[in-house]
């Protein structure tokens, strides 16, 4: 277990068992995993609590997702929250947030990778006190070289500045107190990175190592591009980096361009000698303009995000929502 660092303090016991659990299951083309996700999450949650219910976020998928889902509701308590189109993973947990009626929250994935056996230990840290346990990745070394590298340079970039504590290798798979779940809730941005909004709300939190199972079927649609998007969302919305950087490198830029004009003044005063300029000055308008419209791009990117926000648009667009028999009690 890895307590956050940011709180030395232990945590105070004294909770009993959560009147209600819910689960909170973001969905996107999973419709060969997503029957076995939820049986496996129904015969887990209900030895530990007595009434819980299962929250599936269709995320605008193109298979048959919803239909399982609906289907799943007629024996389970399932409510589908589906979306007009995808608007990503972060939108879908954030609609799965938002209809979860328990006192305790849990976020899993739908293809089945997140082992419902640590619920329970889970379910033990919350009554020990602690508002918000999440999983931690034990290793990446299922991982391509280009997860585990861009993984540890992104954390690294994120909390360089000291403002958040995001810790490395924790996901979405967590236990949330609802105090945490409202927190999470009341917070107005529209470009939602929720790991950088965990770590934003705060809360008294504890780490669980696991390592992710396979996955129950088909293949992930989370590639390369869209990591990167997220990163440079979580940049863009928690950190401040990029345009210190761009600070940074113009100022040393601008003193290397200074001490290379007195260096050439020098030589020709003092030593009479005529430097061929053209190539030079070619070169140096090519790669200060470079620079510059990169750094133009950066401030761009600020400014989208501002853009985003000011016109109000909402998350997420929900088309229906199926509501199964309610919310079942435990065995």
């Amino acid at each position: 277990m890895t307590p956050n660092p940011s709180d030395p303090n232990p945590a105070p016991a004294g909770r009993d068992a959560p009147r209600c659990v819910s689960i909170v299951v973001p969905a996107f083309n999973e419709a060969g995993a997503l029957r076995g996700t939820l049986d496996m999450i129904a015969r887990q949650v209900s030895a530990l609590a007595p009434h819980y219910e299962i929250v599936v976020v269709d995320d605008g998928s193109r298979d048959a997702t919803a239909r399982i889902a609906r289907d799943c509701a007629d024996r389970l308590p399932v409510t589908l929250v589906r979306f007009s189109r995808n608007f990503g993973k972060e939108a879908a947990i954030s609609a799965g947030l938002q209809h979860a009626r328990g006192d305790v929250v849990v976020c899993m994935d739908a293809d089945g990778q997140h082992s419902a056996d640590l619920l329970g230990a889970m379910l033990a840290h919350w009554r020990d006190g602690y508002d918000m346990v999440y999983a931690v990745r034990a290793d990446r070394d299922q991982q391509g070289l280009f997860n585990r590298v861009g993984s540890r340079l992104f954390y690294r970039m994120m909390n360089m500045g000291g403002r958040l504590d995001i810790p490395p290798n924790a996901g979405d798979f967590r236990l949330m107190d609802r105090c945490v779940v409202d927190a999470l809730l009341a917070l107005p941005e529209r470009q939602r990175f929720m790991k950088g909004m965990y770590a934003w709300v705060g809360f008294r939190s504890i780490g669980l190592p696991y390592t992710p199972l396979p996955r129950a079927a088909g293949e992930t649609t989370f590639n390369r591009l869209n990591l990167m998007r997220l990163a440079w969302t979580g940049l863009t919305s928690f950190s401040v980096l990029p345009l210190r950087m761009a600070s940074l490198t113009g100022l040393a830029l601008s003193t290397l361009a200074f001490a290379y004009g007195l260096y050439i003044v020098i030589e020709k005063m003092l030593l009479g000698v005529d430097v061929p300029g053209w190539p030079t000055v070619v070169v140096s308008i090519m790669f200060f303009s470079g620079v510059q419209l990169l750094f133009i791009g950066i401030l761009g990117e600020y400014l989208a995000r501002v853009y985003e926000e000011v016109k109000g648009r909402p998350p997420y667009v929900v088309a229906e929502v199926v509501r199964g028999d309610g919310v079942r009690q435990g065995d």
